[in-house]
């Protein structure tokens, strides 16, 4: 019956595999709250930390450019180290991933969950 159906065939070893990608995806889950990543603005003026998540977790300002005058200054520094905090989440999210797929034969690129 599933004879032309090669390697699906095997319909209990695809279950085993997918039970086991699970219980990894939800590791890496959990794990993802514990992984910090610190993004900086204005050379390391306004740093932010978020977990890979993307959580913004501290925010650490060098009291040195407290300046009335500078109010548009300080917050364009605070959201650029958020962002960029954000974006290196979410690459080191990718990269965590990559690790847990990699053994999966997936096309290069495909990214999960979908």
């Amino acid at each position: 019956m599933f004879k032309g159906l090669g390697n699906l065939g095997d319909m209990a070893g695809m279950m085993k595999k997918a039970q086991e990608m699970q219980g990894k995806m939800t590791e890496m889950q959990e794990e993802m709250h514990n992984i910090m990543v610190t993004g900086e603005a204005g050379a390391g003026l306004v740093k932010a930390t978020c977990t890979a998540k993307g959580e913004l977790k501290t925010l650490d300002i060098d009291p040195s450019i407290f300046n009335g005058d500078d109010k548009e200054v300080v917050e364009d520094l605070i959201l650029a180290a958020i962002k960029d905090a954000q974006g290196k989440a979410s690459d080191r999210a990718q990269e965590e991933m990559s690790k847990l797929t990699d053994g999966l034969g997936l096309p290069e690129g495909m990214k999960l969950p979908f």
